[in-house]
């Protein structure tokens, strides 16, 4: 009788201390408004960052990042573009503008391993990971190829999008990836005269989220014309905004700490 196969182990990527996936179920709550201005906080406070774009399938980093040209290749491994103090990747800098990517599973699977390997990131001490909605081949990839430090939630309140992100919390669960926190995008809006603040979405769903993991609500934010603005133009609402920079810097340090802690329950991690 021939043994049971064995999935693959997933390891480190050489050069790289953490790896921080930023993911929900749910299409349409910010996972990429969330992951870039994290990645630009943990940037600003003198961290090596770099940020992968792994929704094959709809990338639009390349855009929030305000960057459109092809990558260069430098012996035989892609280089990664820079803004905004932080290396990125994006199928959005390869594929023709208006391109739609019609592949099946197996092919977002591969593209995501040259993404991981033949991608010289270099040295750093996060890579950060924007995942597409769901629970499939894009997670699974990453999931059995690297060795995540963790991953955080992004929910909005309704309970339609916190029904989604429970099943994307349980599925990193289920392959031993730990969850860091969740983060409440879209949690109200403020208006500008009154400054009073409505729950367009409901109320609540972040705590709840939160509540069910045992894990902290790292902070919610608001719907913000500001926000949408500085994801259209190429620059990210950290960068002008010094309120949500605040914000996302309180969401930066309590990551790393929390990252810290994880590391040091789990097997040292060298650079090589």
């Amino acid at each position: 009788m021939q043994p049971p196969v064995q999935p693959p182990q997933p390891k480190p990527l050489p050069g790289v201390r953490h790896i921080l996936a930023v993911s929900s179920c749910k299409g349409g709550v910010g996972k990429s408004t969330v992951a870039s201005n994290l990645a630009i906080s943990l940037a600003r406070r003198d961290r090596a960052v770099g940020l992968m774009d792994a929704d094959i399938h709809g990338p639009s980093m390349h855009l929030m990042m305000g960057v459109s040209d092809e990558p260069e290749s430098r012996d035989g491994r892609i280089l990664p573009r820079e803004s905004h103090g932080l290396r990125f990747m994006s199928l959005g800098l390869i594929a023709g503008e208006d391109t739609p990517i019609i592949w099946r599973g197996p092919i977002v699977g591969r593209m995501i391993q040259q993404f991981i390997i033949d991608v010289h990131w270099g040295e750093l001490d996060y890579l950060v990971i924007d995942l597409p909605p769901g629970t499939g081949d894009a997670q699974l990839t990453l999931a059995q190829s690297l060795a995540l430090s963790g991953a955080i939630v992004v929910t909005t309140p309704q309970t339609v999008a916190l029904e989604d992100a429970i099943r994307g919390g349980e599925m990193f669960l289920k392959v031993d990836v730990p969850l860091v926190g969740v983060v409440e995008n879209m949690s109200y809006f403020q208006c500008p005269d009154c400054e009073d603040r409505v729950g367009l979405f409901g109320d609540g769903g972040g705590d709840r989220l939160a509540s069910h993991f045992n894990i902290p609500l790292l902070g919610s934010l608001p719907i913000a014309q500001a926000i949408r603005e500085g994801g259209d133009n190429g620059r990210p609402i950290v960068l002008d905004d010094p309120q949500t920079a605040d914000a996302f810097t309180g969401i930066a340090e309590q990551v790393e700490a929390t990252i810290d802690d994880l590391a040091d329950e789990g097997p040292e991690i060298t650079i090589e």
